[in-house]
């Protein structure tokens, strides 16, 4: 198992992230004095769901079909973005502090607000300093966005507004350090320890190794294959940590096949054993897996359309993608989505169309379905949204 730790670790380089439109100070020009940036966007969307559930409810019967489009029928605010960052020649630093559902949403174990936990008006999405030893190695301490996946939490990057159930299902972010070391502009190396996943605070005196391997092949193709490695049982009563195991191994890859002609590709296996923060998997190892294909088309310089397919399976029941009665499932995904830039680039409008078909069980009967009618019974193995995103950035 060491071994595999250590391979697992040796992957490499943390993706990039999104920096918005900056508003740089007026000694932008001037390195000696360092530069600050002050960017970030708000997104609001409504959604329709033609299976017209009781609740409103975008979530299924396990409560996990969607990420942050959870609600239909209605007008939804998603997140609102603050992020402020100082750089030098050697040095730089981010503070991305999120507000809204969906702060709450993707920063679960770190949240700051009257109500505590819950009930946060504020959330720390990423709080990280970067310090550029040399010209090729870079440290990076503090709470950063994970490595791990295709997608991201910000909605200006991704193409399609909804989120896929690979994002939904892997980390959203880590606290620790890193050090990644680029041998040119076309490969890199990042290796890091941290804490447990998407907390604040570990768990357990246990830390995780993760790491991204970086290669870009030809120009305009790229290559991202990442890990995470980490113990996240949650120790007895006596303080002492069982021993558990929980493991992801991701690639994600891109390619710009012509200036207007984009497709990406997302596969990840996981797996966990043991005490996995107060669940336990006594049967041996449990692991779910997935991938997702995109593409997107720019037919003008501001109206673009874009589909992705998704396959995940969680039929051994390790993460929270279940049925109804409780068993893990699995669902074939398909979403359609536009993309419309206005008011100079600040605006972005999202019209989309998103079909999830989910496993039936064994036990099919009726109202054991994935999805509520308008009756409020699970009727529906599968749903139909119909909707638009509204996003201004700056």
């Amino acid at each position: 198992m060491k071994k595999e730790f250590l391979l697992l670790s040796a992957l490499v380089l943390s993706a990039g992230v999104y920096a918005g439109d900056p508003v740089s100070s007026p000694n932008a020009d001037d390195d000696s004095k360092g530069k600050f940036t002050f960017s970030g966007y708000i997104d609001s969307y409504y959604i329709a769901n033609l299976n017209k559930p009781a609740s409103r409810s975008n979530l299924g019967a396990a409560g996990t079909a969607r990420v942050f489009d959870q609600r239909s029928g209605q007008f939804s605010l998603g997140l609102i973005q603050t992020k402020i960052g100082y750089s030098t020649a050697k040095s730089d630093v981010v503070v991305d502090l999120t507000f809204g559902p969906n702060a709450d949403l993707g920063n679960y174990g770190n949240l700051i607000g009257p109500l505590g936990p819950g009930g946060s008006s504020i959330a720390i999405k990423q709080a990280y300093f970067n310090w550029k030893a040399t010209d090729k190695l870079t440290f990076t301490v503090g709470q950063f966005g994970t490595h791990i996946g295709y997608e991201v939490i910000d909605a200006p990057v991704n193409y399609n507004y909804s989120l896929s159930n690979l994002f939904n299902n892997g980390p959203f972010y880590h606290v620790g350090a890193k050090a990644t070391y680029a041998f040119s502009d076309k490969s890199s190396l990042m290796l890091g320890v941290v804490n447990n996943v998407d907390a604040l605070n570990d768990n357990n005196r246990k830390k995780g190794l993760i790491g991204q391997f970086f290669v870009s092949p030809a120009s305009g193709w790229n290559i991202y294959l990442n890990g995470i490695y980490s113990n996240e049982a949650t120790p007895d009563s006596l303080g002492v940590t069982p021993e558990a195991s929980y493991g992801v191994v991701d690639l994600a890859t891109t390619y710009q096949i012509t200036e207007k002609f984009f497709v990406g590709l997302n596969a990840a296996m996981g797996s966990q054993k043991g005490d996995y923060q107060g669940y336990t998997f006594a049967d041996g190892k449990k692991s779910w897996g997935g991938v997702a294909l995109y593409s997107n088309y720019a037919l003008t310089s501001n109206f673009g359309i874009g589909a992705r397919y998704e396959y995940f399976d969680n039929t051994a029941g390790v993460r929270g993608l279940r049925n109804r009665l409780g068993d893990g499932t699995s669902v074939n995904s398909i979403t359609f989505t536009g993309n419309i830039t206005v008011a100079d680039g600040h605006l972005l409008i999202k019209p989309e169309v998103r079909v999830d078909s989910y496993a039936k069980p064994a036990s099919s009967a009726e109202g054991n379905l994935q999805f509520e009618d308008s009756k409020g019974n699970f009727t529906k193995s599968s749903q139909t949204t119909v909707g638009m995103a509204f996003i201004y950035k700056f």
